[in-house]
């Protein structure tokens, strides 16, 4: 009986500045690009990984590199 294939996931760190006019930034370092504001903190983790998701769409959407399991 053939073997299912395995899924295997990724997580990718969430990093972030509180700049001086109140305001978060969340950057995704393994996805150049991929950095997005925040009034808060919870903001702009949705804003991030929002967009990383798109990204990530994209690339398998045209057969591009995804990032490797962590």
């Amino acid at each position: 009986m053939p073997k299912a294939p395995v899924e295997r996931g990724f997580s990718l760190a969430i990093e972030y500045f509180h700049e001086g006019d109140g305001r978060w930034l969340a950057d995704i370092a393994a996805l150049p690009g991929v950095t997005a504001y925040g009034r808060t903190r919870k903001r702009a983790t949705a804003a991030v990984k929002e967009l990383a998701l798109c990204l990530i769409a994209d690339r398998l959407e045209h057969g591009e590199a995804v990032p490797g399991p962590a």
